[in-house]
């Protein structure tokens, strides 16, 4: 069975997420990101966090990278995609963009590094290889690993005017 490697969905902003001027602030873009990876391994994975915690399993952030590119307003419905751009038995690299709602001007990406604890211990783990099988189907190998991230965006940004001139 194919998954979906760039799954997306629709959020409406807050206007308690935003600033004076009726911008996104800029620490909840995080916060919107980050929940649209988790609700996306839920609804389009089936991927439970509750389960895994019960085996004393998680992640946290090792790094973040993101770029600000164009504003996302108050009332505004935007589109979030997120994709696993690379994982090893030490971390997982993930891609999550947001976008106006027609999907064809970015607004900000960002690029997150997660590592695997052990929550009892604290302690930095290895996935297991359970995990490893099932997370290589996700795995976005379509994405050129080696481009940083303005790079990334450079890519991206040319895609979209191509996609816009036909």
């Amino acid at each position: 069975m194919q998954m979906n490697k760039n799954p997306n969905s629709k959020y409406k902003i807050r206007f308690t997420d935003c600033d004076m001027f009726g911008h996104l602030n800029n620490s909840r873009y995080l916060d919107y990101l980050i929940n649209a990876r988790e609700d996306h391994l839920k609804d389009f994975y089936d991927f439970d966090f509750n389960e895994y915690y019960k085996n004393n399993l998680a992640w946290v952030i090792g790094s973040h990278e993101i770029a600000y590119l164009r504003p996302a307003f108050s009332n505004e419905i935007v589109t979030i995609q997120s994709t696993l751009l690379n994982l090893d038995i030490e971390s997982l690299h993930l891609e999550i963009i947001m976008m106006n709602e027609e999907q064809n001007k970015i607004k900000a990406i960002m690029r997150s590094r997660l590592i695997p604890i052990n929550i009892k211990t604290g302690r930095k783990e290895q996935h297991k290889p359970d995990f490893m099988e099932w997370a290589k189907n996700i795995e976005n190998i379509e994405i050129d690993k080696q481009l940083n991230l303005q790079q990334r965006i450079k890519q991206l940004t040319a895609e979209y005017k191509t996609k816009e001139s036909v």
